[in-house]
């Protein structure tokens, strides 16, 4: 069963909100990373993230509990590895919104059971209006993000599928065929 299923996308190209469209559309689990960086005002702890210190981040990489970290933009980022046994102890399709390193490290740990999606926005004019939109960051963050954004799509190719995220709702149901394809539709609506 390919029941770890990652989506990846450069800042603005509307991962969290495809993310958000799955979870509301289907049984499929979200796992929970830990994170740095500051909460957003939309944001809710242990729900969209664990919101953890930089000692606290360091603490738990010293236990070994993170399956993968990833500095972005000056911010720590882990996947934990009691997410990843829990789906698949019991054979729950559990869902990742990683930075394209970290799906490339589920993928290599976990290959038979991983999916890896990467989210490309309609135009790079498209992804530029949706971060300035956003609010939540500036000029110089936006410019980071941006810089981020050519070594990002270089790893597109490595992963099993990309979708363009013109349509929330379009984007989602394809991304829904794709996991039932993979697992002989295995995702059932909630």
């Amino acid at each position: 069963m390919r029941n770890l299923i990652t989506i990846s996308a450069p800042s603005g190209a509307g991962k969290t909100t495809l993310c958000r469209a799955l979870q509301e559309q289907t049984d499929m689990k979200f796992s929970v990373s830990c994170t740095t960086r500051e909460q957003r005002n939309y944001e809710v702890d242990s729900v969209d993230y664990y919101f953890i210190t930089d000692e606290k981040f360091q603490q738990r990489m010293e236990n070994n509990e993170f399956v993968e970290t990833e500095n972005v933009h000056g911010c720590m980022y882990g996947t934990l590895k009691e997410s990843i046994d829990y789906a698949i102890t019991t054979s729950a399709v559990l869902l990742f919104e990683v930075d394209v390193k970290g799906a490339m490290s589920i993928k290599e740990l976990y290959s038979d059971r991983t999916v890896t999606i990467f989210v490309l926005p309609p135009s790079m004019e498209d992804l530029k209006a949706r971060l300035i939109k956003r609010g939540t960051d500036s000029a110089e963050r936006i410019a980071k993000r941006l810089e981020r954004l050519e070594i990002e799509i270089g790893y597109k190719e490595k992963f099993d599928f990309t979708i363009i995220n013109d349509d929330v709702q379009r984007a989602t149901a394809e991304i829904i065929a794709i996991i039932n394809k993979q697992n002989e539709g295995v995702l059932h609506g909630s």
